[in-house]
C-alpha cells in the first residue's frame, strides 16, 4: 500500500513523520505509566477493556463492569470533544483546532502527575484515556496515510500490508510506507522503555515529560503551512 503523497507533494505540518514519532513515544509511555503507576492498567486502547467488562458482566460483577466502562466511556468522550473542537475552531480561525486539543491534553497531563497513588486509580487512567482518545481522533494520518499513535495493531497490519506491496512489486514509495510504520512502531516501544525507566526514577510526576513532547508538537505545527516531501 504505497502512500497516497507522492515526490515533490505538499504534506501537512501535522502529517510529518517527525510529529507521528513524537506522538507514537508519548503514547509508549501513557502505557507504561499507567501500568506501572496507577494499578496496572493500559489505558490507551480500549479492546481489553471491553472483553474484561464484558467477562465482569457474565460473572454478575457489576462494580467490576462499571470499573471497566469508565475508561471505555472517557475515549468514547474524547472523540466527541475533539470533533466538536475541530468545528467550533476552523482552519481560518486565529487558533488551530489541534493547536487547542494539544494545549487540553498538556494539561491534563500536568494535572495527572500532581495527583497522589492515594487517589484510585481509575480516576487517573479515564483521564488518560481521554488524552489518548483526543490524540488518535486528531493525529490520524501520516505522509497521507492512516496510522494511530496511541497503540500499534493498525500500525503493524499497515506495515505489513506495505511491505508485502513492496515485495511483489518493487515499489519504492510502498518500502518507505513500510519503513515510516516501523518507525512509528519503534517509537512507540521507545516511549514504552522510556516510561518504565522514568517512572522508577520520578514516580508519577514522569508524566510531564509527554507534556513536554506535547507542547513541543503544538510549536511544530504552529506555522501551517505544508512542506514538500
Amino acid at each position: 500500500m504505497p502512500s497516497s503523497l507522492r515526490p515533490g507533494s505538499a504534506i501537512p505540518r501535522h502529517e510529518q513523520l517527525a510529529v507521528g514519532l513524537a506522538l507514537a513515544f508519548a503514547g509508549g509511555f501513557f502505557d507504561a505509566y499507567t501500568y506501572l503507576t496507577r494499578g496496572g492498567a493500559f489505558a490507551n486502547a480500549q479492546t481489553g477493556n471491553i472483553v474484561l467488562m464484558s467477562l465482569a458482566t457474565a460473572r454478575g460483577d457489576a462494580k467490576a463492569a462499571a470499573y471497566y466502562l469508565l475508561p471505555i466511556c472517557a475515549f468514547f468522550l474524547g472523540v466527541l470533544i475533539s470533533e466538536w473542537i475541530k468545528a467550533v475552531f476552523p482552519h481560518k480561525s486565529g487558533l488551530h483546532w489541534m493547536q487547542i486539543i494539544l494545549l487540553l491534553e498538556a494539561a491534563l497531563v500536568l494535572v495527572i502527575g500532581l495527583v497522589p497513588v492515594s487517589v484510585p486509580h481509575a480516576l487517573v487512567n479515564t483521564t488518560v484515556s481521554l488524552i489518548c482518545s483526543l490524540q488518535v481522533n486528531t493525529f490520524r494520518r501520516m505522509h497521507g496515510l492512516p496510522y494511530a499513535t496511541t497503540m500499534c495493531t493498525g500500525n503493524l497490519r499497515s506495515a505489513a500490508e506495505s511491505f508485502c506491496s513492496y515485495l511483489f512489486s518493487r515499489d519504492r514509495h510502498a518500502l518507505e510506507s513500510a519503513l515510516r510504520y516501523f518507525a512509528i512502531i519503534g517509537l512507540f516501544c521507545a516511549g514504552g522503555m522510556a516510561g518504565a525507566l522514568l517512572t522508577g526514577l520520578f514516580g508519577i510526576r514522569s508524566v510531564w515529560l509527554c507534556g513536554a513532547v506535547l507542547l513541543a508538537v503544538l510549536s511544530a505545527i504552529r506555522d501551517k503551512e505544508s512542506v514538500r516531501r
